[in-house]
């Protein structure tokens, strides 16, 4: 079988038709590949001019400002020209602008402040920053002083609480109740107290969170909904606010006068209260330690962060609300909104699990005389001497021969 097949492809070789037809196809072959063929182009010595704006795609002109002017930096004037004058030598460049922009140079503007012109303001130097433009001064007070060293300071009076209260736990009677009661908060006081109470822990809880929450909260609950809670925070701040501007200026004037100095004040802030001790030292309605955060914390420190968050809302009339001014209110607001929450963090705790019968004393207005004499025992001698009547209040349980579980 394969001997037969070699044989008819011999005879196809030798065959006269096999050869015309393989010359033809070299022939064609040969013809296509000069037809295809495609002869250099000659240099043009003379590079070709640019056509003309007009008749380019869209009227519009490509320029290198480098190849267009070379030596226009070699004028004297050049770096004292305006973005106008360069822009003939150099269009595109606009380095004069640029240079002006850096050094707060005010432009015109529609809108209510001059400064408004400037897109980056001038150089200062607030304190703890360096001196640079005032928007990166800001940024470095912030970032590097009160956001690491106030959060520092919250972990810190919070770690000291716990502690105190592992160690000492709650403050109990040393004596048994007498069932009689004395009335410590009238309703109107109560009112104002919780008021304010309710209207500082919603602004210390959406501050905290605006401030630190991205250091604890953004890692577990993610970006989408922490971005959803701070927006949500941020309004309830805001509201808030005014809120406890008016509370606060109610429990100033009404507790005012029982928060002044007095005799005995001095020798319970040495001793510390006798809170390490077995015996408290005595005192009137308020211990020397309740003043200190009603001037320091309340008064002092409660007006400034009221103050400059009206003026942070836009609230305070008669004012120009320019960066610069709001720089100043933020970082006086936030300082001294830390300082308060560090003093009313040791008041909520005396207020509540610190010491036995506080927290009842606000949410019913009375507190039974054994408590009064171990904890208030001027106040209390005052009250069994008439000095002060122990029921303030028009048909309170001491009038009614009522008595009231403290």
């Amino acid at each position: 079988m394969s001997t037969s097949l070699l044989t008819r492809g011999l005879r196809r070789l030798s065959s006269p038709v096999f050869w015309s037809a393989a010359v033809l196809a070299l022939s064609a072959g040969w013809a296509n590949a000069q037809a295809l063929k495609v002869e250099p182009v000659p240099e043009d010595p003379a590079p070709a001019k640019t056509a003309p704006a007009a008749q380019q795609q869209g009227g519009i002109r490509s320029a290198n400002i480098f190849e267009i002017a070379p030596d226009a930096s070699t004028d004297p004037k050049y770096g004292e020209q305006t973005n106008a004058e360069r822009g003939k030598v150099q269009p595109g460049n606009n380095a004069p602008m640029w240079r002006d922009v850096g050094k707060g140079v005010t432009g015109t503007t529609s809108l209510p402040y001059a400064e408004a012109g400037n897109l980056i303001q001038g150089f200062v130097q607030y304190p703890g920053s360096r001196v640079t433009n005032a928007g990166e001064a800001w940024r470095q007070v912030r970032n590097d002083w009160i956001i690491p060293y106030g959060g520092s300071l919250l972990l810190i009076v919070m770690l000291a609480i716990a502690l105190f209260y592992m160690a000492k736990g709650s403050i109990d009677l040393h004596g048994q109740p007498t069932g009689r009661v004395i009335e410590r908060f009238t309703y109107v006081e109560r009112a104002a107290h919780w008021l304010n109470a309710i209207a500082f822990v919603a602004l210390a809880i959406s501050g905290i969170v605006m401030a630190f929450g991205k250091f604890f909260l953004l890692p577990i609950i993610g970006s989408t909904l922490f971005g959803w809670l701070t927006y949500a925070l941020k309004n309830l701040h805001n509201f808030a606010g005014p809120l406890f501007a008016v509370t606060l200026v109610i429990m100033i004037v009404t507790f005012i006068k029982d928060n002044l100095p007095a005799k005995g004040d001095l020798t319970w802030l040495l001793k510390g209260g006798g809170l390490l001790g077995k015996h408290e030292v005595p005192s009137h309605r308020f211990n020397a330690g309740e003043k200190v955060v009603f001037w320091a914390g309340v008064f002092f420190l409660g007006l400034i962060v009221v103050g400059s968050g009206l003026f942070l809302d836009k609230l305070v009339p008669a004012v120009e609300f320019t960066r610069g001014n709001m720089q100043w209110a933020h970082m006086i607001h936030a300082s001294a909104a830390v300082l308060m929450m560090c003093l009313f963090m040791g008041h909520i705790y005396l207020g509540t699990i610190g010491m036995k019968g506080a927290y009842k004393a606000m949410k019913t207005g009375y507190v039974d005389e054994t408590w009064a004499k171990e904890h208030h025992e001027l106040w209390y001698d005052d009250i069994k001497a008439g000095k002060i009547p122990a029921q303030r209040s028009a048909n309170g349980p001491t009038d009614t021969g009522q008595t009231v579980k403290v």
